[in-house]
């Protein structure tokens, strides 16, 4: 089982690369974020993370610039009509550190952006996967706020990962989408005010925090 491979890219296609490893090419599928972080100049040193797929008839090799999104393509997969195809396409449509926002906001429309899927589809991995991705959106919020909080300080800075609360109000989610955010970066500024200030802080005071945590 071939779980990674160091080598020098030999070509790039639409949705895979070839890698040279010691005279010997190997074809991986990768999604388009991959493919855009590795780059396509003939030479160049790459080292990818593989989720090999055997089959009767072939053994096909997957792809990933970091563990994260190898995690994701994994998870995405055990939903029932989400097949390595489709993985890949959402992960090169959403990025993997919204991803489970996006999910855990069940929205559905960021996932239907990407190829072979639709309505249906998108309803089923938001349902299946929410209690999934929900215990790591807060997670995700807090390390992006604390990346804008190193970014403009230049300290170290770190974001613990915690269950998402189940009383994330959905009036505050509402309410920020209705002013023109998005459902993800809605839910995450709601799920970090409700872990910071307590789930029993007042809707409007919910609403007027999470709109400072979105203008920061």
């Amino acid at each position: 089982m071939i779980a990674k491979l160091t080598g020098v890219i030999d070509s790039v296609g639409l949705n895979y690369v070839i890698i040279d490893v010691n005279g010997v090419g190997y074809l991986v599928y990768a999604s388009s974020r991959t493919l855009s972080r590795i780059g396509s100049a003939r030479g160049t040193l790459v080292a990818l993370l593989i989720e090999t797929i055997v089959r009767e008839d072939q053994i096909t090799l997957y792809g990933f610039a970091d563990a994260a999104e190898k995690d994701w393509f994994q998870i995405l997969c055990t939903v029932q009509g989400v097949g390595a195809k489709v993985a890949q396409g959402i992960l090169g449509t959403v990025q993997v550190e919204q991803l489970p926002l996006v999910i855990a906001a069940q929205d559905k429309s960021a996932l239907r952006r990407a190829d072979g899927v639709g309505d249906k589809l998108a309803l089923r991995i938001v349902t299946e996967l929410k209690e999934k991705a929900g215990k790591m959106a807060l997670g995700a919020a807090a390390q992006q706020k604390a990346g804008k909080a190193q970014a403009a300080t230049g300290a170290k800075a770190s974001a613990a990962v915690v269950d998402v609360p189940q009383t994330v109000s959905n009036d505050a989610v509402s309410a920020l989408i209705n002013l023109g955010y998005g459902r993800a970066e809605a839910f995450g500024a709601v799920a970090n005010v409700i872990r910071d200030k307590g789930e029993g802080i007042a809707l409007g005071d919910l609403i007027r925090e999470s709109l400072k945590e979105l203008s920061a």
